[in-house]
């Protein structure tokens, strides 16, 4: 376990996330947020709800622009650009 972590590079060995990236999204929005909110807020005590708000904002448009760009690739780009 120890030689493991010392061998450990980040940019060159990165963590095998691929079954699970998707949950990355949640707080990688929350912290956007967050560090967009603390600026730009004009009371702290609103910071939280607009912070939690602003998230579920985020992860909501990239959910759909997810799906907006599958339906595309899938079902829209055939049409325009049909296979030979």
């Amino acid at each position: 376990m120890m030689s493991s972590l010392l061998a450990y590079r980040p940019f060159i060995d990165p963590i095998d996330a691929h079954g699970w990236w998707f949950l990355l999204l949640l707080p990688m929005a929350f912290f956007v947020a967050l560090a967009y909110k603390s600026v730009r807020v004009a009371d702290l005590k609103d910071l939280w709800r607009n912070t939690l708000v602003m998230s579920a904002q985020i992860t909501l448009a990239m959910i759909g622009l997810g799906f907006a760009f599958y339906l595309f690739v899938e079902y829209l780009l055939p049409i325009i650009v049909p296979r030979t």
